[in-house]
């Protein structure tokens, strides 16, 4: 195995750690993590949501959390939820939320988390909000697909995420872009099983470009959620050749990665939305992100030295 492959398969291992996340918490923000989170409250990350938007760009908020076990964590995590739709409201920025449903609680009873999910989206949609449900591991997709395809019987503002890694994510997408629901395409950043998901690389790539080509070909709104260069070029080139307007798809990018080609595609006229990240269970989504570029733990290592 590569040093880079096993770098990434340790960083996701070590993402899964209650331990390491219990000590992450206790030492904050510090050692690199603030580079890809928004601090750990609401007020830290509307104000950083509004210097996105007064640069021409629109954001996505998520608190972070997953894998809630408990049900009072689970109506804390829905309460933190609502609040933030509040604070996006109030405060007059450009931005919708996204979540993950284990931190509802649909690890814990499955309708315990369709009844905060209907109250979420109760509130963004008075709101005229958008929410975005992010997938997780491939033993939950079909569970989240099945609850937001219920979800879809009484909200028009819910979509979801469709990971390119996944063999299956072809026949979702087409099965979900064929009733015009909202997709966020990703390669997808768990560590799942080579039975359930394409391990090289290049393979990933070429079945992001096929679930692109489905959601866009079906007229549905679709989030193109790539820092790879050479997939946004084809995005571009695919949509220009098609005649697939603007209007039809936005490019989303993480907080803290790549800034400049997001202002770069800002100024091109492309719609560009920011997933910015903040709370204090930042530690498995830190993981995650240092994982997708194993480099980055360099740039980590160098903050604690200077500590």
């Amino acid at each position: 195995m590569a040093v880079e492959e096993w770098m990434r398969s340790a960083l996701l291992s070590l993402s899964k750690s209650k331990g390491a996340n219990d000590l992450a918490k206790r030492y904050g923000l510090r050692f690199g993590a603030q580079r890809f989170v928004a601090g750990e409250t609401i007020d830290s990350a509307i104000a950083k949501v509004r210097q996105l938007n007064d640069s021409g760009l629109k954001v996505t908020l998520d608190h972070l959390g997953e894998f809630v076990a408990d049900r009072n964590e689970a109506r804390e995590s829905t309460d933190y939820c609502l609040r933030t739709l509040d604070a996006i409201a109030h405060s007059g920025v450009t931005a919708n939320l996204s979540l993950k449903l284990t931190q509802l609680g649909l690890d814990i009873d499955r309708e315990l988390c369709l009844l905060h999910m209907q109250e979420i989206l109760e509130r963004a949609r008075s709101q005229g909000n958008f929410v975005r449900i992010d997938m997780e591991d491939h033993t939950r997709c079909q569970v989240a697909i099945d609850l937001l395809l219920q979800l879809r019987e009484q909200f028009d503002n819910v979509g979801t995420v469709m990971q390119a890694y996944l063999y299956r994510a072809a026949d979702d997408v087409s099965a979900l872009a064929s009733r015009h629901i909202p997709l966020r395409i990703v390669k997808g950043a768990y560590k799942e099983p080579r039975e359930v998901a394409f391990p090289v690389k290049a393979d990933v790539d070429q079945n992001y470009k096929k679930l692109l080509q489905l959601s866009l070909g079906a007229g549905n709104y679709t989030a193109i959620a790539t820092h790879d260069e050479a997939l946004i070029r084809f995005a571009r080139d695919y949509t220009e050749r098609e005649g697939i307007a603007p209007s039809q798809f936005e490019f989303q990018m993480l907080y803290g990665i790549r800034p400049a080609l997001q202002q770069d595609l800002a100024r091109a006229g492309y719609t560009v939305r920011v997933y910015v990240p903040f709370g204090t269970d930042w530690y498995g989504y830190f993981m995650r992100r240092l994982a997708e570029r194993p480099a980055n733990v360099a740039f980590v290592l160098r903050g604690m030295a200077n500590r």
